[in-house]
């Protein structure tokens, strides 16, 4: 427990732990008083140099002066942070509030000095960009707005961290100093740097576990048998191509089947790049300390008895992430079932698989290491076995995911250059906004398939994940929004992940449909439809067709513009011979490759050798290259254009999926398309528009002294609107009418026609039940309407009536906006009602919402030709109800404090809308998000 330098309290939301641009892991945190000690010894360790550049004089020592003015803190106008490995500082930052003339100052003053110190042998692994995000990030928290650092000229380092870092700066030169001036309010450029080191530092950390130049399987016994035993046999019947070692206390041989064998990871000479620990939970803690201190990168840890146990199991888990990451190591695991790395290069077996996958081009993670086994075994059964494109490139089963998890390998994968297409089995998704975020990113360059688990029950036990409001139709809806293929099943995981990584994509959804057997081609056609694809009449050719009857038809509808891919049905022969299957592969490998850009695909029947030889399964050896006319090698994922993107590598051949029925071809076809779609648009995303009337700062302003009267309230109606009509979103005026009388005024204030509707929660956005009466033209009619609701649903304090002016008549809908604890800010919308609530049917987006983004929402839910004059009626006005959204989703983005918004109805005619309803809840922004500094989850 941390102690408080001085009046207020530690700051404990400030604690993280960093993945450095090495792979290795830091763990940040404010310096208090009972740092001294760390403190002198860091300053022992920075050489001379150093020194001078940090004080612009030679600077040996620390006085005890110094060391009680770096270690106390208010944490409002002076803030210490340290960054630390093994508990011991290796970097430290601090800011000092100054005034205009760079004194010493307190609030309102919001300017900082800021200074750094690295210690000599951790410079150049990112520290200190590191710790500027976080210090940056504590300052706005204290209301600075700009840091000020003085450098000398020499110190090209530091000059670099505070240029590199994409704030707008100014530079001085006076007195032989560097002066730079930066504010702290995020840019553009700020974000898009802070991402690109974190993609940098996180991919290198995953690269340390999955390419090490040494393993030492902690836990191997001595005779078969066994977890550890198991994992070292894998390791070297895969043939890895770096030191291997077995590590276990009760070896007395030297060596074990030829693999150097020790008592403890201490007695190994070499370093050690990978530990894979296999011995009891309680006897971890040891293991991890004595791979700490021997300079272990990083652990695969498959020993049970952790989160998964139940919550005594949890804290051991916490405790295991902690102890790992104070030594700078990152976990796969616990729980976990290993890794595999099939580069010739490195040729590595860390897991349970007994036997090695053949290399390919698909990249695979699995949180379940018994769906990890389901997945490697049905791409090594489909084709043929996984040869060429379709094998796996790296394979992570993460287990509990207590560190390493998707997010790690996604950025891992993203550059990856042995990796085409990306496969993963998710049974929670622990943040699902930075998910969406690096999905997006990846799936701009190569595709990636997702299938999750758990779905309609509660998280694995071992998973630690943020609670979400929302349904699991809905964060489904969102991943696709990202460019994530999202499937049912393994199998359907599969089936996407072999069309993806063997064919390139189809331009557009018009599928040719060719061959001998006309019901399988109508099979076919029916699923197509089925998928939202457009079929063309499919092509019988008979029974009696030949290969190169097959050849030629599939020649010329590939040749065909208005074909966009092409699904090829084939049943076999009454005694067809492998020789014959062979004959067919052969025929549609050669015709394929005269169209490199239109993906083909092929629905057999019992057909095992025609499988086989569209894999050309027996060797993974470079195919000999087609001779048809024409044929050219597809483009890598990155060159490719969007309408061929996925397929195989300019090295490799071009493979033809084979699937057992027209339904799993079809579908996995459509996924290619609906993809290929998004990667096109996806290549223009829109943009968020600026409006001229938005009061950004008046909104501030009221939000802030809203939350003044207390955290997580609803306001006001009246309060509300306001808020509201700062970003140009205008109310119905609506006012109360507790009694007849007050009734009549309120409709004599608004101008007749009025409605009377009741705004009790039971009653209310339910006009179906009765709660509403419409065009009341006088006052009679008003006052007998009220009687009406009194007598049918109860008093006027139950039913709390209001009374409205009419709005042009138009369709009812609704708009709105609610920050999920997981997913981030979600844009809704539905048309109002309660057909549409019991169908589901409404549409998401993640704010910040584009133009393109409020387009496509308004046209994305199954009512939406009700509002583009559905059976005669108008059209309506859907580019206000565009706007509208656009200006929620900017209120929203622009102050985090906004956690709920709901207009409901939005009443949109055919010109202009009306907003009759408003709801605005407000809360205390969090702390930290996404958009705040590099971190690792908290454990």
């Amino acid at each position: 427990m941390q102690t408080s330098s001085d009046r207020h309290e530690y700051p404990s939301h400030w604690e993280a732990d960093v993945v450095l641009r090495d792979g290795g892991t830091a763990r940040i945190r404010p310096i208090t008083v009972d740092d001294a000690e760390r403190l002198v010894s860091f300053y022992e360790q920075v050489s001379d140099e150093s020194k001078y550049y940090r004080f612009f004089a030679p600077y040996p020592r620390l006085s005890a002066k110094d060391v009680h003015r770096f270690t106390h803190h208010d944490f409002v106008d002076r803030v210490g942070l340290a960054a630390t490995v093994g508990g011991e500082f290796i970097a430290t930052v601090r800011y000092d509030r100054i005034d205009a003339d760079g004194r010493s100052a307190s609030v309102p003053a919001d300017e900082a000095e800021v200074a750094f110190l690295v210690q000599d042998a951790h410079q150049g692994r990112g520290v200190a960009s590191a710790l500027l995000e976080h210090i940056a990030a504590v300052a706005r928290e204290r209301d600075i707005r700009r840091f000020a650092a003085e450098v000398l000229p020499a110190n090209t380092k530091m000059i670099k961290v505070f240029t590199d870092a994409g704030y707008q700066q100014k530079r001085h030169f006076e007195d032989g100093v560097v002066r730079l001036e930066f504010d702290l309010e995020p840019t553009d450029r700020s974000l898009a740097v802070q991402r690109a080191r974190e993609q940098r530092a996180e991919a290198r950390s995953v690269q340390r576990l999955l390419a090490p130049g040494s393993v030492a399987v902690i836990g191997a016994g001595r005779t078969p048998g066994g977890v550890g035993r198991s994992v070292l046999d894998n390791l070297r019947a895969a043939g890895f191509t770096g030191r291997l070692y077995a590590v276990n206390k009760a070896l007395q041989a030297k060596e074990i089947d030829g693999v150097p064998a020790h008592r403890s990871v201490r007695d190994i000479a070499e370093p050690v790049d990978l530990a894979v620990v296999a011995v009891p939970a309680p006897y971890v803690p040891e293991v991890v300390a004595e791979c700490g201190e021997h300079g272990v990168q990083g652990l695969v840890v498959v020993s049970a008895g952790y989160a998964e146990s139940g919550p005594a199991g949890r804290e051991r888990q916490r405790a295991l992430v902690r102890q790992a990451r104070t030594y700078g190591m990152r976990i796969i695991g616990p729980n976990a079932f290993g890794v595999i790395n099939t580069s010739p290069d490195v040729r590595l077996n860390a897991s349970l698989a007994p036997e090695m996958p053949r290399p390919g081009r698909i990249g695979l993670f699995a949180q379940s290491g018994a769906i990890g086994i389901a997945l490697l075994s049905r791409l090594h059964r489909r084709g043929g076995g996984v040869t060429g494109v379709t094998g796996v490139s790296t394979f992570v089963s993460s287990g509990n995911r207590a560190d390493v998890s998707g997010n790690d390998v996604l950025q891992y994968w993203y550059d990856d250059p042995d990796t085409d297409v990306a496969l993963m089995y998710l049974e929670s998704i622990g943040n699902p906004r930075k998910f969406t975020r690096l999905a997006r990113r990846t799936a701009a360059a190569k595709p990636l398939v997702v299938v999750q688990g758990a779905r309609h029950a509660a998280a694995p036990q071992g998973h630690a994940v943020r609670a979400t409001r929302l349904p699991h139709a809905t964060v489904s809806a969102l991943l696709r929004q990202a460019g994530v293929i999202r499937v049912d099943t393994i199998t359907e995981l599969v089936d996407a992940g072999l069309l993806l990584a063997r064919q390139p994509l189809p331009a557009g959804p018009r599928v040719a449909i060719l061959g001998n057997s006309e019901s399988l081609g109508l099979l076919t056609f029916d699923a197509c439809l089925a998928e939202g694809l457009r079929p063309l009449p499919p092509l019988d050719l008979t029974t009696a067709a030949s290969a190169e009857d097959f050849h030629r038809a599939l020649t010329k509808a590939l040749a065909d513009d208005r074909c966009d891919a092409v699904v090829v049905t084939a049943i076999p022969a009454v005694g067809e011979t492998p020789a014959q299957d062979a004959a067919l592969a052969q025929a549609l490998r050669s015709a394929s490759a005269s169209a490199p850009a239109k993906p083909v695909l092929v629905v057999h029947v019992e057909l095992g050798g025609l499988a086989e030889a569209l894999s050309a399964a027996a060797s993974t050896a470079p195919q000999a290259a087609s001779t048809a006319p024409g044929a050219r090698q597809a483009l890598r994922p990155a060159e490719r254009p969007a309408t061929a993107v996925g397929g195989p590598s300019e090295a490799s051949p071009r493979l033809i999926p084979a699937y057992p029925a027209a339904e799993r071809a079809v579908r996995a076809l459509g996924e290619a398309v609906k993809y290929a779609q998004w990667r096109r648009e996806a290549a223009d995303p829109g943009k968020v528009p600026e409006y001229d009337d938005i009061d950004e700062k008046g909104a501030a302003e009221q939000i802030d002294e809203l939350l003044s009267r207390g955290s997580g309230l609803t306001l006001a109606p009246e309060d509300a609107c306001v808020l509201l009509g700062r970003y140009g979103i205008e109310v119905h005026r609506a006012l109360p009418a507790p009694t007849p009388d007050e009734a009549a005024a309120a409709a004599r204030t608004l101008g007749y026609p009025v409605a009377l509707k009741t705004t009790a929660p039971h009653l209310r956005h339910r006009a179906d039940l009765g709660g509403v009466r419409l065009d009341l033209t006088d006052e009679a009619q008003l006052r007998r309407a009220y009687t009406e609701l009194t007598d049918l649903f109860g008093t006027p304090e139950v039913l709390r009536p209001v009374v409205q002016g009419m709005a042009p008549r138009g369709v009812d809908t609704v708009v709105r906006a609610v920050i999920d604890p997981a997913a981030g800010a979600v844009l809704s919308f539905g048309l109002a009602g309660a057909a549409s609530e019991l169908l589901g049917d409404t549409a998401h987006r993640l704010v910040p919402v584009t133009d393109r983004d409020a387009s496509s929402l308004v046209r994305s839910i199954r009512t939406a030709p009700l509002l583009f004059g559905w059976r005669g009626s108008a059209p309506v006005d859907t580019v206000a109800l565009e706007e509208l959204m656009l200006r929620v989703s900017r209120l929203v983005d622009d102050h985090p404090e906004v956690v709920a918004v709901s207009l409901e109805p939005v009443v949109v005619a055919p010109r202009g809308l009306s907003v009759l309803g408003a709801t605005v809840r407000l809360a205390r922004a969090p702390v930290r998000d996404d958009l705040g500094p590099r971190t690792l989850p908290v454990v």
